[in-house]
C-alpha cells in the first residue's frame, strides 16, 4: 500500500495524451499496489501562484516571526511541501508547451524548492532533502523530441530531472507520447506509450 501524489499539469482535460498516459501510470501502480491512495492535484484547475516578493519574504522570516500576511503566504508552498513528503510516489503528467513544461507546473515546483526545508548547501555543496521517493513523469508532445532534430529542443525532460534531482527527487523513470501531431505516428503514438508502461516491472 502506497501513498501516490499524480499532479496534473495539461490545459486539455480529458484530450490530454499526458493526462491519459498517467491515468494507464495509476492503473498499473494500483495493481501493483492495492490499496494504495491516490491524491490528485490537477493545476489547471487549482493552480498554485506564481512566486512574488511577499513569497521570499515570508521564506526568509522566521516561522515565529511571521504576519498573518506572511504567514498565509507560506501557506500553499508548506502545503505543496508537505503533499510530496507524505507521498511514496509522484507521477507527474507534463506536455511538452513551447519546448518546455507548463507555467502552471512550473509554478509549484517553484513553491516547493525552499532553501532550508526542501534543499540545504551542507558544507557549501547542495543537497536535496526529499529522499526515498519513486518518481514517474509522464510527458507528452506533438513531435518527437526524445531523439532526432528536435532532441535539442526539448526542456521539460531535462528540466525535471535537473530540479527534481536537486530536491533529492533522484529515482526518475520517463514515459514518453510523442509525435501525437506527427502523420503516419500520431495514430499509433499513445498505444506504443502504453505499452512501454505495460511492460515495465513496478
Amino acid at each position: 500500500m502506497k501513498k501516490i501524489l499524480a499532479i496534473i499539469s495539461s490545459a486539455k482535460g480529458n484530450e490530454s495524451f499526458s493526462n491519459k498516459l498517467s491515468n494507464v501510470l495509476l492503473e498499473k501502480l494500483l495493481s501493483a499496489y492495492p490499496g494504495s491512495n491516490i491524491l490528485t492535484r490537477d493545476l489547471s484547475k487549482d493552480p498554485v501562484p506564481h512566486l512574488e516578493e511577499s513569497h521570499f519574504t515570508s521564506f526568509y522570516t522566521p516561522e515565529e516571526k511571521r504576519t498573518e500576511a506572511q504567514k498565509e503566504a507560506v501557506r500553499i508552498s508548506d502545503l505543496a511541501i508537505k503533499e510530496i513528503m507524505d507521498a511514496d510516489i509522484l507521477v507527474i503528467g507534463a506536455p511538452l508547451y513551447n519546448f518546455g513544461i507548463p507555467s502552471t507546473l512550473k509554478s509549484r515546483i517553484d513553491q516547493i524548492a525552499r532553501a532550508g526545508v526542501t534543499f540545504s548547501y551542507a558544507n557549501g555543496a547542495p543537497q536535496g532533502l526529499v529522499k526515498n521517493k519513486k518518481v514517474y513523469l509522464a510527458i507528452s508532445s506533438g513531435g518527437v523530441y526524445s531523439q532526432g532534430p528536435m532532441k535539442e529542443f526539448d526542456f521539460t525532460e531535462p528540466y525535471l530531472q535537473k530540479v527534481l534531482g536537486f530536491i533529492g527527487l533522484t529515482d526518475i523513470t520517463v514515459f514518453r507520447v510523442e509525435g501525437t501531431s506527427v502523420p503516419g505516428r500520431k495514430e499509433t503514438a499513445l498505444r506504443e506509450a502504453i505499452g512501454r508502461v505495460e511492460e515495465y516491472a513496478f
